[in-house]
């Protein structure tokens, strides 16, 4: 039975990224109708940062050339080891039961949301393979960054999130959609890119369609 992770991480409570997350994941639930889905609000219940007790478990598995998440958990020795392995836990159990990993994630400051990155920090250990899941961000973006446009250079959204999901998971199977220059409808200076914002909603909104569609991302 396939399983879809859908975390969000958008300081807005009605927001681009979600109104696309939520998009993919309506039409993959219908899709899927015996599947199970899991969701997590990552701005509205943030996890909190790692530790020096994350970092002793980190080590501990390093140490012990421990790669395999069942075992993660013999490691985990003192009170506050205890204590940062209860908040782990049930944040990795749900990733690693996922099939799908579906991501809201703005761009802000020309990067992830720092709640995202906090959940990174989280469910992120040394030599742990994901590979044969995909994964799934739901982007929007103030401006433009696409291929050839002038801010391309600085798009450390896309960029991190895939380097880092091949480098430290092993996972090439990732899909972005994009709203982009959604700050026309609050800029005045990009007032009159208002006809591409709308454009790439609309072309973001039937993408996470057809992918959540059976057989694209299932």
């Amino acid at each position: 039975m396939s399983h879809l992770l859908h975390l969000d991480s958008s300081a807005r409570s009605a927001s681009f990224s979600r109104e696309l997350s939520a998009r993919f994941a309506e039409v993959w639930r219908a899709a899927n109708p015996g599947a199970s889905y899991t969701y997590r609000d990552l701005a509205a219940e943030p996890v909190p940062p790692i530790g020096q007790a994350w970092t002793e478990i980190c080590d501990a598995l390093l140490t012990a050339g421990i790669t395999d998440p069942d075992g993660y958990a013999s490691v985990v020795k003192t009170p506050q080891q205890r204590e940062a392995w209860a908040v782990l836990e049930p944040l990795l159990a749900e990733l690693l039961a996922a099939d799908v990993v579906l991501i809201g994630a703005p761009m802000y400051n020309f990067s992830i949301p720092a709640t995202l990155k906090l959940w990174i920090d989280q469910v992120t250990f040394p030599k742990m393979s994901l590979a044969g899941k995909a994964f799934v961000v739901a982007g929007a973006r103030g401006g433009t960054y696409l291929p050839g446009t002038p801010r391309e250079p600085v798009d450390h959204h896309e960029r991190y999130l895939r380097d880092f999901f091949a480098g430290h998971y092993d996972v090439r199977d990732v899909t972005f959609l994009h709203s982009e220059l959604t700050n026309a409808l609050v800029d005045p200076r990009l007032g009159p890119r208002d006809p591409d914002r709308a454009a790439s909603r609309e072309a973001a909104l039937r993408a996470a369609e057809e992918l959540a569609s059976p057989g694209a991302a299932a």
